[in-house]
């Protein structure tokens, strides 16, 4: 089924903004309310794209199939997200747009949310950025190791200002629980900080984390990629705990896992093994398996029970057994690879979105059956660069 996404001025809610409160102001705030969003019964999930070359910006609602078009913000070298925000990087700085779609987990219970899609401010620093955020803090890792943090109510309402420097920083820091998880300090790099949300040490482990690259945050703890294999950082009523993931084997620096994808929060993630292979990580588990796909652009999987995606350079893309390595299906999707950003595999409980910026298209992909193509977006500019948010 095609389906051509229509545009919609960035002004339009599209039933997105709440009805006015009236007296309800006067009255206790029920549970979930959050003001200026409207609470959703399942995933809002969006895509986020940008034109690397003319910058321009839209986003995809997959639950209306509508697209909303935000301007242009000049050529963007790389696209990140922390599950509602897209941070995207241009020659001049960081773009943010807030993609009006988010997920609150409370463990037992999850809260949907939709709201309005606009521009949310810019972020100076040189790209490529990454993002991780919590209920209070963001924070910002560019591309010359410096970190910023942003306070997330100011964020929410588009005044995200100059954010705070994190003194010591030198890699991609994680928010988690009430703290920070800040890899790369020390003389040699290798040390991993628990700080407070304003900076200060709290802890440090004694497991190290030499040449820190790659992050994930996970229901088991937040994941720090090294080069002797990952490092798992939980939390139990406030004390933290390190333990090291080995490879268990020798790994070339150019073969070394250093981009996590996953769904968020699953305990399963996928990194690109070199240019031939890819990495499966159980967290839970705590080990490591490669497995050799052939020359592959992208990856990702939702965890346990599905298979792990994998788009090779000649276009097709293939499922393979996560605990066998075993190829199961393999079906062509796009031309072959080409020059300029490859294309990227986002995931949720049961579908996958690929886009296809040749042609100009993002695919919906079932992967519990056999990846079949759900339903297929036609777009009227190259979406170069996406992510999917609502998480």
């Amino acid at each position: 089924m095609i389906l051509t996404a229509c545009l919609l001025a960035s002004g339009c809610a599209g039933g997105d903004e709440p009805e006015p409160a009236g007296d309800q102001g006067k009255e206790a705030v029920p549970h979930g309310y959050v003001e200026g969003a409207q609470e959703a019964a399942e995933q809002q999930s969006r895509l986020v794209m940008a034109d690397a070359a003319t910058g321009t910006v839209r986003v995809l609602d997959l639950v209306t199939g509508d697209t909303a078009t935000l301007g242009a913000v000049g050529p963007v070298t790389d696209v990140t997200t922390d599950g509602r925000f897209a941070y995207l990087a241009t020659g001049t700085g960081t773009e943010i747009v807030d993609s009006g779609a988010w997920t609150v987990d409370h463990g037992d219970h999850v809260h949907y949310y939709r709201a309005k899609i606009r521009r949310a401010g810019r972020a100076e620093g040189p790209g490529p950025v990454r993002a991780h955020s919590n209920p209070a803090v963001t924070a910002l890792s560019f591309g010359d190791g410096s970190v910023r943090l942003f306070d997330r109510e100011a964020l929410e309402d588009a005044r995200p200002g100059e954010g705070r420097a994190l003194p010591g920083a030198t890699a991609p820091v994680i928010p988690y629980g009430e703290h920070l998880v800040v890899p790369g300090t020390g003389a040699a790099h290798d040390r991993v900080e628990i700080r407070d949300r304003d900076g200060k040490p709290v802890s440090s482990p004694d497991e190290t984390c030499p040449e820190p690259r790659g992050t994930a945050l996970t229901r088991r703890g937040a994941v720090l990629g090294c080069a002797d294999g990952a490092l798992l950082i939980s939390e139990n009523s406030g004390a933290f705990t390190a333990r090291k993931i080995p490879y268990g084997t020798s790994v070339a620096p150019a073969e070394r896992a250093v981009d996590f994808r996953h769904r968020a929060g699953s305990t399963t993630l996928a990194a690109r093994a070199g240019r031939n292979a890819v990495w499966i990580l159980d967290v839970t588990g705590l080990r490591w398996k490669r497995i050799e796909t052939g020359p592959v652009v992208a990856v990702n999987t939702a965890g346990e029970g599905t298979p792990l995606l994998a788009l090779g350079a000649d276009g097709h893309l293939s499922a393979h057994d996560p605990a066998t390595g075993k190829r199961t299906v393999r079906t062509p999707l796009l031309p072959p690879a080409s020059r300029g950003p490859a294309p990227v595999i986002e995931v949720d409980t049961s579908r996958a979105y690929v886009n296809d910026p040749a042609g100009r298209k993002v695919y919906e992909i079932d992967f519990n059956d056999r990846l079949r193509r759900a339903r297929t977006f036609s777009l009227d500019f190259t979406p170069s660069h996406m992510v999917e948010t609502g998480r």
